[in-house]
């Protein structure tokens, strides 16, 4: 490997200036630092990062911190968003610090790796209601952004990227009602999720729009997890047997829902239809395969990561609160190809 040494002696330069130029100094004549940074391109010469870090006062690394005992970050969707922010990350030449603490610790994770200087910023996954991580963030300083917004009752006064969820249910309810179904359930996330309001909208305004009742015993909430799509489903049927389709509003709980379908002698997609949220990798591989609504997950951590570098190197940040809009992906489990009779 090169060292500053090398170039040295190419160049012609002292080492002190060598290493200057390197670092960015401004000191250094511009034509010299361009000779400089030709040759040591060259040569394949890495600089020493923690060097470099200790000059800066930067650490070049992300933060994301996952509560490993928590039930809402054990879905598919936080491991296809982890892996979309950590494309982003690595692409943009920094590192990612993922810790996983325990609910109760999970506060304490924030002071460790924030107030010891670990990370030059942090990314929070899955807003919830009165968010002790955001008002945290905010208290110190340190540069966030959020994966989501705020509840609908509540302020989103920091940089987020979200997808449109409430369009995204509305769509795929929308779709229900257009292949005849009337008597739509819908399996909800838990009510301290704060993008669970928008997608209880999205719902009730495409009930409103076709001229259809919105009815309360209709609507259930699961834990996100395919065993919490089962109960959901199995209460659902069991006390409203004439509902003929269910809106999942994960991937994880409309498999579950399939599998109880299934397990009470029903056809999916036939007797009843179900449609999940998220478009994650076995969703187009169920049985029958998924009815769902994209989150372009690649797309998300791109904005995120970009936000938030641009906040750590105090850059403008344009746009600063990304929606972006979902897409409804048709598949089997939703009926589409099925001739529906039911009357209003």
């Amino acid at each position: 490997m090169a060292k500053l040494k090398d170039i040295a002696q190419k160049t012609g330069f002292s080492i002190t200036t060598v290493s200057r130029a390197l670092a960015g100094y401004d000191d250094v004549n511009p034509d010299t630092r361009r000779q400089i940074e030709a040759v040591a391109m060259g040569l394949g010469y890495q600089p020493n990062g923690v060097a470099r870090q200790l000059r800066s006062q930067k650490t070049d690394t992300l933060g994301i911190v996952i509560p490993s005992d928590d039930t809402r970050f054990s879905d598919d969707f936080f491991s296809e968003l982890l892996m979309g922010v950590g494309y982003a990350t690595a692409h943009m030449g920094y590192d990612l610090l993922v810790s996983a603490q325990t609910s109760d610790d999970e506060m304490s994770a924030y002071r460790r790796i924030v107030g010891g200087n670990r990370v030059d910023g942090v990314i929070i996954a899955r807003t919830r209601r009165h968010d002790p991580r955001i008002a945290y963030l905010q208290e110190c300083g340190h540069a966030f952004v959020v994966a989501g917004r705020s509840a609908p009752d509540e302020p989103s006064n920091f940089p987020y990227v979200d997808v449109d969820s409430q369009d995204g249910i509305g769509q795929v309810t929308n779709h229900l009602i257009g292949l005849g179904h009337r008597h739509i359930g819908i399996i909800l996330p838990p009510s301290e999720i704060a993008y669970t309001g928008y997608r209880l909208a999205g719902y009730q305004q495409a009930l409103i729009h076709a001229h259809l009742p919105y009815q309360p015993h209709y609507v259930v909430h699961g834990d996100l997890r395919r065993e919490g799509g089962r109960d959901a489903t199995y209460n659902l049927l069991t006390h409203h047997p004439q509902l003929t389709a269910i809106v999942a509003c994960n991937d994880a709980m409309a498999l579950g829902a399939m599998n109880t379908i299934q397990a009470m002698g029903l056809r999916v997609g036939a007797d009843v239809a179900v449609t999940g949220f998220d478009n994650i990798a076995l969703a187009e591989h169920a049985h029958p395969p998924l009815t769902t609504v994209r989150q372009p997950f690649v797309e998300i951590g791109q904005h995120l990561v970009e936000l938030l570098i641009r906040l750590i190197q105090q850059k403008p940040l344009g746009e600063s609160q990304i929606l972006l809009s979902p897409m409804l992906i048709i598949r089997q489990s939703c009926g589409a190809d099925l001739p529906r009779t039911e009357s209003p």
